[in-house]
C-alpha cells in the first residue's frame, strides 16, 4: 500500500565468540522515522499516522545469534548456517513492539560439481503492552530472496487498491541444486541452479482478495560473482498462482548469492 517513510538512526551492535563457529550479538539503536500517507493507502496505515503521529523516535534493542559451518560465504560447496534474530521496540518508545526471524541453509555435497542447497526461514511481529505492530515493520515475500516467479512483496493480504500490506507472519522455503556452467567447470566466479521456491505471508484479512495461502514456483538461476558483486538472475515458473497475483518471471538481484 503506497506510503513514503524516511528514517534516521543510529546505533552500535557487539558480537561475541561463544565457539570457533558460533557467535551471539546485542546492540542498541535509536531511529526516527517520517512518514507520508496518501489518499489512496489503505485505511489501516492512515489509522495509524492518526493514532501515532507522522513522525516517530524509537529507541530499539537487538540480540542475536549466529552459527555458520559453511566452507565458503559466496562459493559454498558443504556445511550449513543458522541466525537468530530478535529486535525490540522498547518501552520508552512510542511504537512497542518485538520482530523475530530465524534462518537456516544446509549445503550437502550430492557429488564432485553439484550440491544442494536448503533454506528455511521463519518470522514473527507483534505489539506488546496493547500497542499495534507498526505496519512499516512487517514482514514481505515474493521476488528474490523468497518466491521467485512473482512480484517482489506482492504476497499475503492487500488493501482495496490491490497493494500489497504485508503481514506480521512469514514463512519462506528454498531448494536448489547448485552447478557448474557447462563448459566452465573450473570456474568457481559462474554457477547455475535449478530450485524450487515456496512462502507464504500471514496478516490481518482484508475485505479484497488476496494472495493468501502458500504460493510456490520453480526456475532455474544463474550466479556470478562479479567485479562488483554477486549477480543472480533467474527465470521462475510460479506453480499454483491465481488470478489475483501479480507475476514476474525474470528476476536479478546484485549484492547477495541467496
Amino acid at each position: 500500500s503506497p506510503y513514503l517513510s524516511d528514517t534516521m538512526g543510529a546505533g552500535v551492535r557487539y558480537g561475541v565468540p561463544i565457539a570457533e563457529d558460533e557467535r551471539i550479538s546485542y546492540g542498541l539503536s535509536v531511529e526516527r522515522t517520517a512518514l507520508t500517507v496518501f489518499s489512496n493507502s489503505s485505511t489501516s496505515l492512515l489509522s495509524y499516522v492518526d493514532t501515532f503521529g507522522d513522525t516517530n523516535n524509537n529507541l530499539m534493542g537487538t540480540v542475536g545469534w549466529t552459527r555458520d559451518t559453511r566452507d565458503s560465504a559466496i562459493y559454498t560447496t558443504e556445511g550449513s548456517m543458522q541466525r537468530a534474530i530478535m529486535e525490540v521496540g522498547l518501552p520508552v518508545s512510542p511504537q512497542r513492539y518485538y520482530k523475530m526471524t530465524y534462518q537456516h541453509q544446509w549445503f550437502y555435497p550430492v557429488s564432485r560439481n553439484f550440491t544442494l542447497m536448503l533454506n528455511g526461514e521463519a518470522g514473527h511481529a507483534a505489539g506488546y503492552d496493547g500497542q499495534p505492530l507498526p505496519f512499516f515493520k512487517n514482514f514481505y515475500a515474493g521476488g528474490v530472496g523468497s518466491v521467485r516467479g512473482y512480484d517482489p512483496s506482492s504476497l499475503g493480504p492487500r488493501d482495496i487498491n490491490n497493494s500489497s500490506l504485508g503481514g506480521d507472519q512469514r514463512i519462506v522455503t528454498n531448494a536448489e541444486m547448485l552447478f557448474p556452467m557447462p563448459g566452465y567447470e573450473k570456474e568457481r566466479s559462474v554457477r547455475l541452479s535449478a530450485f524450487i521456491d515456496g512462502g507464504v505471508i500471514y496478516g490481518q484479512p482484508t475485505q479484497v482478495p488476496a494472495s493468501t495461502g502458500p504460493r510456490f514456483s520453480t526456475g532455474l538461476a544463474l550466479t556470478w560473482i562479479s567485479p562488483v558483486g554477486p549477480l543472480k538472475l533467474s527465470y521462475a515458473r510460479p506453480i499454483n498462482e491465481q488470478p489475483e497475483d501479480k507475476l514476474q518471471r525474470f528476476q536479478f538481484t546484485l549484492g547477495q548469492v541467496f
